[in-house]
C-alpha cells in the first residue's frame, strides 16, 4: 500500500510539474501567441505586449476600438475591458449591458467616456469604469452621441438633432434637415457643430443655438461618421464617393475633391497626415492623397488600415494576411500570414497595430527598431 501511494504521489508531482511548465515565462506566449515573432521580424515588427482577456467560457470577443490612451475589447455578452495601450495591463472591466441589447459607439471627452444603450445616456468615468451619469430619452437614439464643452447632440429616431446643456442634461434646442431626413452622424465642436442624413445632407450649426451656418449636400447617404480634421471635413457617400469639404469662416464650405471609387461605401474614410483610406465593398481598399484627391495605390484584398509609419501603410486583408504598402513608391512590400487574427482595431493616431481573437487574445505591435 505504501508502495502505491508513493507512485501516486509521483505521477501527482509529475504533473504538477507539467502544468507549472506551461507557466513559464515564454513558453504560454510560443504555444499561443497571435503572430510568431519569426514571422513579424519579416515586416520589422515586434510584439510590444500580450495579453489574455478574462472572459468566460464560451464568451466570444466581439470587437477591439481605441479611445484615447486605452483600447477597449467588447464582447458578444456585453462584457467591456479596458486595457492600457502602452503596456496592456487591464485598467477596468465590467458588464455595460444586458445581452443583446446594442450598446452605441463609445465617444471620449476628456476624462469621460460616453455613449448609449438602447434609449438610455450614459457616462462613465475613464479610470475606474463607473458610471458618473445617466438618463433615460424618450425618443430612440439612431447614432453615436457627440460633445462639447457645452452641449451634448443627440441624434433621435424623431429625425431631430436633440441638444442637451451638459450641466444638467436638459433639452435646450433640437434641429433638423429641411428634407426631415433621418440623422446618421454628429461631430460638435467649440465653433460649429455637423449632423449628416441619409440622404446625403452634411449641415453645419452653430454650437449653441438653432441656426444653420452652412449646407452641403452629396449624391446620396453618408456612408459611417464624418471625419473632422481641422478646418477639413471628410466623409464617404453612398454615391461612391470620398468627399473633402472645407469650412472657410463661420458660414461657408466649399468642395475640394471628391474621388470616385470602385464600389459601394458603408463605412468612413480613414485619416493620416497625408493620406485618405477608403474601403469599396469587395474593390478592396484605396490610398488617396490627402491634398489633392488622387489615388495612390489600390488593395483588391484590402479591407482597412491598422497602421502607418514612416510612409508605409500596414492594411489587413480579406484573407487575413498583413500586406504592407509603400506610400511613395506606390507598391506592395510584404506581407505577413495573420490566420489567427480574427479582431483589429483600426489605427491612424500611431504606429502601433492592435489585434486579437474571438478567444480574447490581445497583442501589440510596433516596428523593431533597426
Amino acid at each position: 500500500m505504501l508502495k502505491m501511494a508513493g507512485y501516486r504521489l509521483v505521477v501527482l508531482l509529475g504533473m504538477l510539474i507539467a502544468c507549472d511548465a506551461s507557466k513559464v515565462p515564454g513558453a504560454e506566449e510560443s504555444r499561443r501567441g497571435l503572430i510568431s515573432p519569426r514571422l513579424l521580424k519579416q515586416a520589422g515588427l515586434e510584439i510590444l505586449w500580450e495579453n489574455e482577456l478574462p472572459i468566460k467560457k464560451g464568451e466570444r470577443l466581439e470587437k477591439l476600438f481605441i479611445l484615447g490612451e486605452r483600447i477597449y475589447a467588447l464582447s458578444d455578452r456585453n462584457y467591456m475591458i479596458s486595457l492600457d495601450r502602452g503596456k496592456g495591463n487591464i485598467i477596468f472591466s465590467r458588464l455595460f449591458a444586458e445581452v443583446g441589447v446594442p450598446v452605441g459607439a463609445l465617444k471620449l471627452y476628456g476624462d469621460e467616456i460616453i455613449f448609449t444603450v438602447g434609449r438610455t445616456l450614459i457616462e462613465v468615468d475613464v479610470r475606474s469604469g463607473t458610471e458618473r451619469r445617466t438618463k433615460q430619452m424618450e425618443f430612440g437614439i439612431g447614432c453615436p452621441v457627440a460633445r462639447n464643452s457645452e452641449h451634448f447632440y443627440l441624434g433621435g429616431s424623431d429625425r431631430r438633432l436633440h441638444v442637451l446643456r451638459e450641466k444638467n442634461w436638459v433639452e435646450v434646442f433640437e434641429v433638423a434637415a429641411e428634407n426631415n431626413s433621418m440623422i446618421a452622424s454628429i461631430i460638435a465642436g467649440e465653433d460649429f457643430a455637423v449632423f449628416a442624413t441619409d440622404t446625403g445632407n452634411v449641415i453645419g450649426i452653430a454650437p449653441d443655438k438653432p441656426r444653420r451656418l452652412w449646407q452641403f449636400d452629396a449624391g446620396a447617404a453618408v456612408a459611417g461618421p464624418v471625419v473632422r480634421d481641422g478646418r477639413s471635413l471628410f466623409f464617404a457617400s453612398k454615391d461612391t464617393n470620398v468627399y473633402r469639404v472645407d469650412i472657410a469662416g463661420a458660414t461657408a464650405r466649399r468642395l475640394v475633391w471628391k474621388h470616385q471609387m470602385p464600389g459601394i461605401l458603408e463605412g468612413p474614410p480613414t485619416v493620416t497626415g497625408k493620406v485618405i483610406y477608403q474601403y469599396a465593398l469587395g474593390k478592396g481598399l484605396t490610398a488617396i492623397d490627402k491634398e489633392s484627391g488622387k489615388p495612390i495605390w489600390s488593395l483588391p484584398e484590402g479591407v482597412e488600415l491598422l497602421m502607418e509609419a514612416e510612409g508605409k501603410a500596414y492594411v489587413i486583408t480579406e484573407d487575413r494576411t498583413l500586406v504592407v504598402m509603400d506610400n511613395v513608391e506606390a507598391k506592395k512590400l510584404y506581407s505577413v500570414n495573420f490566420a489567427h487574427v480574427s479582431k483589429y482595431a483600426g489605427n491612424a493616431a500611431d504606429a502601433r497595430i492592435y489585434i486579437g481573437d474571438e478567444n480574447g487574445r490581445v497583442a501589440c505591435l510596433q516596428p523593431a527598431p533597426k
